[in-house]
C-alpha cells in the first residue's frame, strides 16, 4: 500500500493576503523587498555568538566552576567533604553544608579562614561575603 507523498511547505515569505494587497495599493508602495528583507534574517554564528554568550551569562558560569575547583584545591580536605560552593550572587558566595554540626564548626571557627583564601585567590570584589546553609 503505497502512501501519498508528503506536502511540503513553500519557501520564502507567504503570499500577500488579498488585504495586504489592497492596502499596498492603496498606499501606492510595494512592501514586497520590504518583506524580502525582513525574511532574510540569517546571520552568521561570529555575529551570534556574543551576544549568546552574555544572555546566557557564560563569564559568570565559567566563575563559578573556577571557584568550585579552587575550593576543592584550596581548602582542608575535611571542609570540602562537608561544604560545596553551590551559588554566587552579588558577591555573596552560597555555600551548602551537610549537618548543622560542620556549618556551625565553619561559621564559628573557619569562615575568616575561607573568606580570605577566597579573596586571596579571586580578588575582593568577587567573593565579599559567605553564606552557609545546611542542604
Amino acid at each position: 500500500m503505497a502512501f501519498p507523498p508528503k506536502r511540503t511547505p513553500p519557501l520564502g515569505p507567504p503570499k500577500p493576503t488579498p488585504r495586504q494587497r489592497v492596502l499596498a495599493a492603496w498606499r501606492g508602495t510595494d512592501l514586497a523587498p520590504l518583506e524580502k528583507a525582513r525574511a532574510l534574517t540569517a546571520q552568521p554564528a561570529a555575529a551570534v555568538m556574543p551576544q549568546t554568550l552574555s544572555h546566557i551569562r557564560f563569564d559568570r558560569r565559567r566563575a563559578e566552576a573556577e571557584i568550585v575547583r579552587v575550593w576543592n584545591d584550596l581548602l582542608d580536605p575535611n571542609i570540602v567533604a562537608h561544604a560545596q560552593p553551590t551559588g554566587l550572587r552579588n558577591g555573596t558566595l552560597f555555600v551548602t553544608v551537610d549537618s548543622s554540626v560542620w556549618l556551625s564548626e565553619i561559621v564559628r571557627y573557619r569562615r575568616k579562614e575561607i573568606l580570605d583564601r577566597l579573596q586571596h585567590s579571586f580578588g575582593p570584589t568577587l567573593i565579599k561575603k559567605i553564606s552557609f546553609r545546611v542542604g
